[in-house]
């Protein structure tokens, strides 16, 4: 199996987590990026196949994690790890890099101490390397 059937899996064997990941989403990422993803054009990003794109770039998998409304989000960092890893086979199947390894709670508490100056220059950055218009 790849890297990528293993995260899916695990993303979705465990019921109890997934039901978790779900409510956290809804409760700290839904008001913004709306129950599907889909986000409000230019104003909130959509997080339909692009999260898996950006993971494939320099600074995508540090992004996910330091962008404002994961880095603050109020929840810790296993619970935040676990929305990630639902988000993105949830959202992004098609994109996501078949040597995709979950986010664990060791790495995104590492990364949310490490937040990026520019957030949306950031974002454009990383847009471009994607080759996102």
């Amino acid at each position: 199996m790849t890297a990528r059937g293993w995260a899916l899996a695990l993303a979705l064997a465990n019921p109890v987590a997934h039901a978790d990941a779900r409510t956290d989403y809804m409760l700290n990422c839904q008001g913004c990026h709306a129950d599907d993803g889909r986000g409000s054009p230019g104003h909130v990003p959509d997080l339909r196949n692009e999260l898996g794109l950006l993971l494939r770039v320099p600074g995508g998998r540090e992004y996910l994690v330091q962008v404002p409304g994961s880095r603050n989000a109020a929840i810790d960092d296993a619970a935040l790890a676990a929305v990630l890893n639902w988000m993105l086979p949830t959202f992004s199947p098609a994109t996501l890099p078949n040597d995709f390894l979950p986010y664990s709670a060791s790495e995104v508490a590492r990364l949310r101490r490490e937040p990026f100056d520019d957030v949306a220059a950031e974002r454009t950055r990383l847009l471009e390397a994607i080759g996102h218009p």
